[in-house]
């Protein structure tokens, strides 16, 4: 297998039992260029959930392997399994998942601060995101005080704190209206292009393809389209 910052090779993951077993991935292989934004398309339970799970190491396959930055993750123990996801990979989610009771910047650094990382670097650095993704002047207030598309650029600053080089995206802009919705996608698609991170974004919203490099579609587990845009 070539090394590649994300690859995954002939995975296959199933549900259930016996005869409730389902099969979400079925022999999946795809890998994932730096400096590229890849949409991942396709109706509920094609598998796109699924993937994200094993990309972003949460989950581990029946069949197949996941390779994240040259490792391969099944072959790592569960210590080592969770630094390489905490240094390599940045998760934003539609839901923001953002702590009400704290401000913009302490939603920021609250990854560090679990992590008592909390140092003038990670704080200076916090501050540069916030200020980078347009929200210099809102640091200080909290969630309620913030719109939907200012939530979700809070939780990317977030996710980019650590500086991973992998971005995995679920639904980023379901929650949010046109506008904020392209916003989020034209950062995203920046990211991509001008630091040269690996992002890959889950959407039903088909207006995402005019901003990814690659779109890729599931259906009932199996690969059914991988075109360059």
């Amino acid at each position: 297998m070539p090394e590649a910052i994300l690859a995954a090779k002939n995975v296959s993951v199933s549900y259930g039992s016996h005869g409730t077993q389902v099969r979400a991935l079925n022999d999946v292989s795809l890998t994932f260029a730096t400096g590229a934004l890849t949409l991942v398309m396709g109706p509920s339970g094609s598998g796109k959930t699924t993937l994200l799970s094993l990309l972003g190491c949460l989950l581990t396959p029946d069949e197949g392997s996941v390779f994240v930055d040259g490792a391969e993750v099944a072959a790592l123990d569960e210590r080592k399994r969770t630094d390489l996801r905490r240094r390599q990979i940045g998760f934003i989610f539609q839901a923001f998942r953002l702590f009400h009771s704290l401000s913009a910047f302490e939603n920021v650094m609250i990854a560090a601060e679990i992590a008592s990382e909390r140092d003038q670097q990670r704080s200076e650095a916090a501050q540069h995101l916030l200020e980078h993704l347009g929200l210099g002047d809102k640091l200080n207030l909290k969630p309620n005080a913030l719109s939907g598309g200012e939530k979700q650029r809070v939780a990317i600053a977030r996710a980019l704190l650590p500086n991973p080089k992998i971005l995995l995206a679920d639904e980023p802009t379901a929650a949010l209206d046109a506008k904020a919705g392209r916003q989020i996608a034209e950062i995203l698609r920046d990211l991509a292009e001008q630091q040269k991170r690996t992002i890959v974004v889950v959407s039903h919203d088909h207006r995402w393809a005019s901003f990814a490099h690659r779109t890729v579609a599931l259906e009932d587990g199996r690969l059914v389209e991988d075109r360059r845009n």
